[in-house]
């Protein structure tokens, strides 16, 4: 059985989902994949690590950094999930291309090269938005390329973490 609850953030409302125990997704409510992990059986429930969640979104949007994170199930293919993880490394306020990420998937794997696409593919399936934080991803070029929440928010989460604002220029974004 999956379980919701719902978060009201300053970008617009926020689902969330659980197994019960471990945080599986979390949505701006209307996103692109939204409720990708929910099952067709669902229900809203109270629980535990949709409190911790809930406290951890209070003190990012706060502008502050959470010292801690819910406990997260990332449901996803090995490809994906090790994406993810990768996201996981990217510190507040700072940002990482997907070629880049590219090149530590391969580099780990033993290749020579692995595609950024794929690589975006993946980030943009992250079914945890913001605690993975699929929008630290930029273009090569600095733009702010695709984002399942939506560009606006995209900038907005950058800015709230003080990415510098060369980054966040019209003139660099752009939709894939």
């Amino acid at each position: 059985m999956d379980y919701t609850a719902h978060y009201q953030s300053p970008l617009g409302g926020i689902t969330m989902a659980s197994d019960g125990r471990f945080l599986t997704g979390l949505w701006f409510d209307g996103q692109k994949y939204f409720g990708s992990t929910l099952g067709q059986d669902h229900e809203e429930r109270d629980l535990p690590v949709f409190r911790q969640t809930a406290e951890w979104l209070d003190i990012y949007f706060s502008g502050r950094e959470p010292g801690f994170r819910p406990q997260l199930c990332r449901m996803g293919t090995e490809f994906r999930r090790e994406v993810w993880n990768i996201l996981l490394t990217v510190p507040y306020g700072q940002t990482i291309t997907y070629a880049e990420i590219a090149r530590r998937m391969a580099e780990s794997r033993g290749l020579p090269h692995l595609s950024a696409q794929a690589v975006g593919g993946a980030v943009g399936h992250n079914p945890v938005s913001i605690l993975v934080p699929c929008h630290r991803v930029v273009g090569s070029d600095g733009s702010l390329t695709g984002y399942a929440g939506g560009l606006d928010r995209k900038r907005s989460l950058l800015r709230l973490e003080g990415v510098a604002s060369a980054f966040l220029s019209e003139k660099k974004m752009r939709q894939k």
